[in-house]
């Protein structure tokens, strides 16, 4: 950590001049710090604020200028394309992002790259991928993978006839959306058609798909639609912990609250409480915090000698971890219990 300081100087000293402006456009005094920018999806979902929280420690550590900003909504791609703008003309080393389309954000991240901005993808890959200079991310697909198989496993014989009802994102299928959908059925023995597709299979035991936006409510009106179509639904998978709460809501208004097994993806604190109240039957947590300080730390290296991040051997990605969190083990499937999980979540 004693290089810290030296290396701190140099990039001060190349950044000395720089021009910022503010996102109203008005002139600013020249920054005194590499500016690193972070854009999160939205400033109500737990898993984005704790990813805030992460990379507004690690630039107060590492000595860097962090300007944050947040769609009103999981979707808002507007207002990430107008926070990206502003961080170009503010002159900002690097620029982290979760992407809530990652299609139509690509056009002004390559303006970003174009004037010599890191651009570093966080939870949610661009698409294409190679868009971002890198990507930090939980094993999506892994992730949803971890509790496809853990229902399959649990439910035993009975996943051959059961019926089951997906509770994904939002239509625009961006990638982790995708990652986790697919990940989920292959894990509990369902034949993907398409693996970069959401919908497409023709197994008979699912019910069908729904969206719901990240949220509670988006979870429990979905949910509501599914049963419409069967009643008699007997595995949720949620894309979130958030959607999963709105999913058990709806399932205990008709008293279905006990005899189906609900499954997510996330690892904060509220819903593995709800884990461990019985609410969700598994999730597999990530660890956006990880994410965040890792993306800083790769801002900063870049803004001192030039090198972007590279991930291991085979992958695509950075991976950041990804764990099982049940109380109800299975054989042959790694997980931990919803009292070690409190002293690793977030939110």
């Amino acid at each position: 950590m004693h290089l810290w300081p030296r290396l701190l100087m140099a990039a001060s000293v190349a950044w000395a001049g720089l021009a910022a402006t503010s996102p109203a456009g008005a002139a600013e005094k020249p920054a005194d710090k590499p500016i690193v920018g972070i854009v999160i999806k939205t400033s109500t979902n737990p898993f984005f604020v704790k990813m805030k929280e992460g990379a507004e420690a690690a630039a107060a550590r590492l000595g860097l200028e962090l300007r944050s900003f947040a769609g009103k909504m999981d979707g808002d791609t507007d207002a990430q394309v107008t926070a990206v703008e502003s961080l170009i003309a503010a002159g900002a080393k690097g620029i982290l992002i979760t992407p809530s389309d990652s299609r139509a954000i690509v056009p002004v991240l390559e303006q970003a790259r174009a004037k010599g901005i890191l651009v570093i993808a966080l939870d949610t890959p661009l698409d294409p991928p190679g868009a971002a200079d890198a990507t930090f991310a939980t094993d999506n697909v892994l992730a949803g993978k971890l509790v496809g198989e853990w229902a399959a496993k649990t439910l035993g014989a009975n996943a051959k006839s059961a019926k089951v009802a997906l509770l994904d994102l939002n239509v625009n299928q961006i990638s982790v959306d995708v990652d986790r959908d697919q990940g989920f059925l292959k894990g509990f023995g369902v034949n993907v058609a398409d693996p970069a597709v959401i919908g497409d299979e023709k197994d008979s035991r699912i019910v069908g798909h729904d969206v719901t936006l990240g949220n509670e409510e988006g979870g429990r009106r979905a949910m509501e639609n599914l049963l419409q179509r069967d009643p008699y639904v007997s595995v949720v998978y949620a894309i979130n912990e958030p959607a999963a709460a709105g999913a058990y809501e709806a399932l205990r208004s008709i008293g279905r609250d006990k005899d189906v097994l609900v499954v997510a993806v996330d690892g904060g604190c509220p819903g593995v409480r709800n884990v461990k109240d019985g609410v969700i039957a598994a999730t597999a947590m990530q660890f956006p915090l990880a994410m965040a300080q890792m993306g800083v730390e790769a801002v900063l290296k870049y803004a001192t000698d030039g090198t972007k991040p590279k991930p291991a051997d085979g992958q695509d990605f950075v991976n950041t971890g990804v764990e099982l969190v049940t109380d109800r083990p299975v054989p042959g499937l790694p997980s931990i219990d919803t009292d070690a999980a409190l002293k690793k979540c977030w939110g």
